[in-house]
């Protein structure tokens, strides 16, 4: 019998481990490898080449959804599922955007779970009932706000710092990229908030996404701060 070759990426053991016995008493399955962050979870594919991917939103080193858009660039035959929490939705329209086949809730029953892959391995497209509304709500938004307004108001260097918000680095990573402490990070970072009018960085990032930024001018120079 054909067994469907699956790569978990999830960095709680628990879950995994879950993961990985409910997969392993099916006949038609079996787990090829198991990773705890998401560029783990990309050589996975490289190596294994595995049908399907159970992919965790929130992981260290490289998140689900970046993960996900490099798998599927790299790699567009593999069927990416994403495990997510019904408190997670923002993410829903990255994870579509970046290739995701399809929404697993972490509270799905086992026979449920395991439905879904076999589903999703002839082609369908699932999202839970719950996740459905949420995108709903979220196209809704997204259609009745305005159109890739210009960021007029934000330094060249604060475009900098924003354009490394998009790809969710962190404020290390940042740092490091700019030449910068980690401490003059944060303040930029305070200042665009202030110019958002918001004080969470996933709300940020969403709103940032909608705006078409002004590129800095070529004689502009970092400073080594």
């Amino acid at each position: 019998m054909r067994k469907i070759p699956i790569v978990i990426a999830e960095d709680q053991a628990i879950v995994r481990d879950g993961l990985t016995a409910i997969i392993g008493m099916q006949a038609d399955m079996e787990v090829i490898a198991s990773c705890s962050d998401g560029l783990e979870a990309y050589e996975s594919v490289r190596r294994w080449r595995p049908r399907i991917v159970l992919m965790d939103i929130k992981m260290p080193v490289m998140d689900g959804i970046a993960s996900t858009k490099k798998i599927k660039e790299d790699f567009p035959d593999t069927i990416v599922l994403i495990l997510t929490t019904f408190s997670e939705d923002q993410y829903i329209v990255d994870g579509l955007v970046n290739g995701a086949s399809g929404f697993l809730l972490k509270d799905l029953h086992a026979a449920k779970l395991v439905s879904i892959i076999r589903e999703a391995d002839n082609g369908e497209f699932f999202v839970p009932s719950a996740i459905a509304a949420k995108l709903a709500g979220r196209l809704r938004e997204m259609s009745a706000g305005p159109v890739t307004p210009l960021a007029e108001e934000f330094t060249p260097r604060e475009i900098e710092v924003i354009e490394r918000l998009i790809e969710r680095k962190s404020n290390r990573e940042i740092a490091g990229e700019l030449y910068l402490t980690e401490g003059t990070v944060k303040n930029y970072i305070s200042v665009i908030y202030e110019k958002l009018g918001t004080n969470d960085r996933v709300k940020a990032i969403s709103m940032l996404k909608s705006f078409r930024l002004p590129q800095p001018s070529n004689d502009y120079t970092p400073d080594r701060t």
